[in-house]
């Protein structure tokens, strides 16, 4: 079984940005290279220009050549027919009547989104800025996590290889089984589909009657909510002032329980200890 990566220190980092800036700086080198090649090779002033120009237009004209050939006119025929067939087959799709559902929903998509995203907008670009913050604050973890995923992955691998050998060996069986649950759901699919459309139909009824309820509902509760916003507040400045009061006594409480779980350990530790002098009592005092 394979051993997990370890993972990267500090000075590999750093080797790894200066080869990578070393691997830029010779392919920046290189196409200067091809740059003043090509230079050279088309210039005007040396004869391998000329060369050149005189093999690209011998190219030109036989290429105009070919393609003035019977051979060639009937291609390009068959292809610009075929290209012609495809748009006047493809044109009445879109004004077909089974196109109409879509463009409606595509427009009412289009109208209902718009405001949505201008509202939620700002919300958007703060959640980006606080999820950057997030992940910059979390950056030592990342060596760690990619470490801990190659070593599940590596893990992994042995697991998915034996069950892909044993799927492969039972491909009779899965084609057996695959057989029977055709057999057995293909009945059942038109009662499904009958059933889907009973249950979409009792649940549109349920919805268009408790929209009116559901309305009153939530506009009482919205001037409940409003009319004990104060106490809301009264109560979450109480809540935030408590809090305040015993943060104090939970660190007084911890300090002195770290004190004395200290003190325990050094006297358990000079009891247990084989190399502590036979006499000596060790003792830490509270501070």
């Amino acid at each position: 079984m394979a051993t997990i990566p370890s993972l990267p220190s500090r000075d590999d980092v750093l080797r790894m940005a200066r080869s990578t800036t070393d691997i830029t700086g010779q392919l920046l080198d290189t196409a200067g290279n091809i740059t003043r090649i090509a230079i050279n090779t088309f210039d005007p002033r040396d004869g391998s220009g000329q060369e050149v120009l005189r093999v690209l237009r011998q190219t030109t004209a036989e290429l105009a050549e070919a393609s003035a050939s019977p051979q060639a006119q009937e291609a390009f025929y068959r292809i610009v027919d075929t290209l012609t067939r495809l748009g006047t087959s493809g044109a009445p799709l879109a004004v077909h009547p089974v196109s109409q559902p879509a463009q409606a929903l595509l427009t009412a998509l289009g109208d209902s989104l718009l405001p949505v995203l201008d509202a939620v907008e700002p919300a958007v670009e703060e959640f980006a800025t606080a999820l950057g913050d997030l992940v910059e604050a979390m950056s030592p973890l990342l060596p760690a996590t990619a470490g801990l995923a190659a070593g599940i992955l590596l893990a992994l691998t042995p697991l998915i290889r034996s069950a892909a050998e044993v799927l492969r060996d039972s491909s009779p069986e899965l084609r057996r089984i695959a057989d029977a649950l055709t057999a057995a759901l293909a009945p059942l699919m038109p009662l499904q589909v009958a059933l889907a459309e009973r249950a979409a139909g009792a649940g549109a009824g349920v919805v268009r009657a408790s929209l009116q309820p559901l309305a009153d509902l939530t506009e009482a509760a919205a001037a409940t909510a409003k009319a004990a916003g104060p106490v809301l507040v009264a109560g979450e400045e109480l809540l935030v002032a408590g809090l305040e009061h015993l943060q104090p006594l939970l660190l007084a409480g911890a300090s002195r329980a770290g004190r004395v779980a200290r003190t325990a350990a050094v006297r358990v530790s000079a009891a247990v200890s084989p190399a502590a002098e036979p006499g000596v009592v060790v003792s830490v005092a509270a501070v």
